[in-house]
């Protein structure tokens, strides 16, 4: 079993994907160099805006290149919570944002011909006890009636079978309108795109300090400076203190994934019949898919902390995936890997600025999608496309305990385990 991950070694950095040299100076620097940055870039390339995206590692390196390649409905905070918390306007905007940021993957894929595997095939979100379907059962009518959102569909658990090859769930609620890609294919995809556009793509290049100056900022970087009118932090789970302002107001959470080997098509038909992408109801959720190659993909977030030893936990995730599909048992393990995720408290993403500097992240999960969609958002505010968005306009919630080292995560675990163990 190898603990890399597997869809940058299915797909490498392409050959032909320009790297540039560090411009002296540009209109627009980008801190990060994944779904956030890159689209930035595009955009503010297309409306002749000079910038250069500046990435630590490789383009995509984090979890743009990570994750589990699922572009699913919603925000991580649940839309009731957002009608309640903001009003039924705004948090309806908020989900409706979620659904054009599919849509918005979708037109990419078209116009800058990227080739991703981008297939949409819908979800099954599924029903860890019965309480859970129950609720899925309220929620069906509700979403129809309230949003106006007609691709969902209740599972009952006699139907199931036609959507999973598991007995583990006690029912399940589908939505069309979500989607499935290979994560490594798309990011480097957007990068080549928006090389294409004039980006500059600087990879390699630790941004280790910010100066303001008179009128913009000099970034230091380990290859030397570039001057900038504005810059973007867009480094989500993987924020520093770059920009000490920010670190309160997002924290990372690691997420591990294993995959097989690939499986035999009749098996793959059994397990994914329609080929959706899957979750579950937990609190400590699993997600899990068939790959574009026929591999299954599990994944989820047994341990809140980044750096969980990788051998245990593929042992974690492979006891779990033999529960859910006992047909699986004896089918080799070929890669684990982990990514981090960017944690907010209020569970949404935002758009915001400190200290004069621009920032987009906090997807706590949907990164694929909102990712993509908050970073095409801030391009067309920077460049003046735009002259406001909802995801700036909420207030960011900070918590008086946080700081800098998220201590909290080992209680916040042990919570959420116990609360699904009581299930």
């Amino acid at each position: 079993m190898k603990t890399i991950p597997f869809w940058t070694e299915q797909f490498p950095r392409p050959a032909d994907l320009p790297s540039h040299p560090l411009p002296a100076q540009v209109d627009v620097a980008i801190v990060g160099g994944g779904y956030t940055g890159l689209n930035a870039a595009r955009v503010l390339a297309q409306n002749t805006t000079t910038v250069a995206v500046l990435e630590r590692h490789t383009i995509g390196w984090g979890a743009s290149s990570r994750n589990g390649g699922m572009a699913t409905v919603g925000i991580k905070a649940p839309v009731k919570v957002m009608i309640q918390r903001y009003g039924e306007s705004l948090g309806k905007t908020f989900w409706q944002a979620s659904l054009e940021a599919i849509d918005l993957i979708e037109q990419l894929v078209q116009t800058e011909s990227l080739d991703c595997d981008f297939q949409r095939r819908g979800h099954l979100a599924l029903a860890y006890k019965p309480s859970h379907f129950a609720t899925m059962q309220a929620n069906v009518a509700w979403y129809k009636q309230t949003l106006n959102h007609h691709t969902v569909r209740l599972v009952p658990p006699e139907e199931l079978h036609q959507e999973i090859g598991s007995s583990s769930y006690y029912g399940g609620l589908t939505d069309d309108y979500s989607a499935g890609l290979h994560p490594a294919k798309y990011v480097y995809g957007l990068a080549q795109a928006a090389a294409r556009h004039g980006a500059c793509l600087c990879e390699k290049m630790a941004v280790q300090h910010i100066e303001k100056l008179a009128a913009g900022y000099r970034l230091h970087t380990s290859q030397g400076t570039v001057t900038a009118q504005e810059v973007l932090i867009a480094t989500n789970g993987y924020t520093d203190r770059l920009v000490p302002a920010l670190k309160p107001k997002i924290f990372p959470v690691g997420s591990y994934i294993i995959v097989t080997e690939p499986l035999p098509l009749a098996l793959q038909e059994k397990l994914s019949p329609k080929g959706r992408m899957f979750y579950d109801s937990k609190n400590f959720l699993n997600y899990f898919r068939l790959t574009p190659d026929g591999r299954m993909l599990f994944g989820g977030r047994n341990n809140l902390r980044t750096n969980l030893d990788l051998h245990e936990s593929a042992r974690q995730l492979h006891q779990r995936m033999l529960q859910v599909f006992p047909d699986l048992t004896g089918i080799p393990i070929t890669h684990s890997w982990t990514g981090q995720l960017g944690l907010t408290f209020d569970l949404m993403p935002h758009i915001g600025r400190v200290n004069g500097i621009h920032y987009a992240f906090g997807y706590c999960g949907h990164g694929v999608s909102i990712a993509t969609y908050l970073g095409t958002e801030i391009g067309l505010l920077l460049a003046g496309k735009k002259q406001s968005s909802p995801f700036a306009e909420i207030k960011h919630q900070t918590m008086f305990f946080y700081r800098n080292h998220p201590w909290f995560l080992p209680f916040a675990a042990w919570y959420y385990r116990f609360l699904d163990w009581l299930s």
